[in-house]
C-alpha cells in the first residue's frame, strides 16, 4: 500500500487560477496597454440585402449608456493572434447572437479606418477609454438576429432612416459617421 501525503489547507485569501482564452489580458494589463499603445478594433455594420445584393436594411444596436439609450455598432478589440475575420465572426455572434449567420468573405476589405481617440475633437471618433484604430466592415447576415451581452434590442431600418439626423443624434462616440460612410459605400446614401 502507498501512503497518502496531507496537504496542508490552502490560505484563506487564495483563489484558484481562472484560465483565460488566450490572447486576453488581465484588466490591470489592459489598462497600462491602453494608456500606452494603440489597440486595433473592428467595427461591423450589420445588413441586410436583397436578392440582388442590395442593401435594404440596417441593424442598430440600442444599449443602455452614460446618458441614456445610444445606438451602436457591432465593435471589438482583435486578440493577439486572432484573424481580423476571426475578430469580426467573434464580435457579431457575441452582439447579435449564434445564429446571426454573418457573411464575411474569406478576405474582408474594411471600407474605413476609423481613429478613436481619448480626447474628442481630433477625429469624429472617440473613446475615453484609450486611442484606438477600428477597421470597419459591412457584413450582411442573414440569419436570426437577437441581442446579446448589453444589447437591449437591434432595430433594422432602412438606408435612409438609418442616416438621418435623429438616427445619427442617438449615437456616441462617432459611430454614426461609420453608418453614413458604410451607406455611401454601397451605394445607398447620395
Amino acid at each position: 500500500m502507498t501512503a497518502s501525503a496531507e496537504l496542508p489547507p490552502p490560505p484563506d485569501d487564495w483563489e484558484p487560477e481562472v484560465p483565460r482564452p488566450s490572447g486576453w489580458l488581465t484588466p490591470e494589463d489592459l489598462a497600462v496597454v491602453r494608456a500606452q499603445l494603440p489597440l486595433v478594433y473592428v467595427d461591423a455594420v450589420p445588413v441586410r440585402v436583397d436578392e440582388s445584393g442590395d442593401v435594404v436594411s440596417v441593424g442598430l444596436l440600442l444599449r443602455m449608456g452614460a446618458r441614456g439609450l445610444t445606438r451602436s455598432l457591432v465593435s471589438g478589440r482583435v486578440l493577439y493572434h486572432e484573424r481580423v475575420r476571426d475578430s469580426l465572426l467573434r464580435h457579431i455572434e457575441k452582439d447579435l447572437g449564434p445564429v446571426a449567420l454573418p457573411q464575411v468573405p474569406s478576405s474582408p476589405q474594411p471600407f474605413t479606418v476609423a481613429e478613436y481617440f481619448p480626447t474628442p475633437g481630433i477625429t469624429a471618433f472617440h473613446d475615453p477609454r484609450h486611442h484606438a484604430v477600428s477597421l470597419a466592415y459591412v457584413v450582411p447576415v442573414t440569419g436570426d438576429c437577437r441581442p446579446q451581452q448589453d444589447a437591449l434590442d437591434i432595430d433594422w431600418l432602412t438606408p435612409e432612416e438609418a442616416c438621418s439626423d435623429t438616427i445619427q443624434a442617438e449615437f456616441v462616440n462617432g459611430q454614426g459617421t461609420l453608418v453614413r460612410q458604410a451607406m455611401a459605400w454601397v451605394g445607398r446614401l447620395g
